[in-house]
């Protein structure tokens, strides 16, 4: 069975050992303990990943502890269709993110081409 320490964590994921303990501290994560040493197992280290992945995708640390609590539970019909509903959720705003990225990047390369012009037409 593979176990890490808080600080091969930390340096795997790039992120300081009390952003771990603070995940350990809402309950996202719970490694064991053995006297004042944390030890983290495999089911760790992808819930680490995990919940670095969803802050990144704009989840909160609430939505993912209820996908956490979800995917843990003996999955019901009705708690399946909650998930669903979540990702859905989610899903619809990252594409409206999406599409607001892409009209920004079409207004940022057409003032990157004005300024080109500009540059070109002043013989610089």
């Amino acid at each position: 069975m593979e176990k890490y320490k808080i600080s091969d964590l930390a340096k795997e994921f790039d992120i300081t050992t009390r952003s771990i303990r603070f995940y350990e501290d809402v309950g996202l994560i719970e490694p064991e303990r053995k006297g004042n040493m944390r030890v983290y197992q495999r089911r760790d280290k992808i819930r680490l990943k995990l919940i670095l992945r969803g802050k990144r995708l704009g989840f909160s640390l609430a939505e993912i502890r209820e996908l956490f609590e979800l995917y843990d539970m003996q999955q019901t019909d009705e708690q399946l269709l909650k998930m669903l509903n979540i990702i859905e959720e989610k899903q619809a705003v990252l594409q409206q993110q999406l599409n607001d990225i892409g009209v920004v990047m079409g207004e940022l390369n057409a003032a990157k081409e004005r300024c080109l012009q500009t540059l070109k037409n002043n013989g610089k």
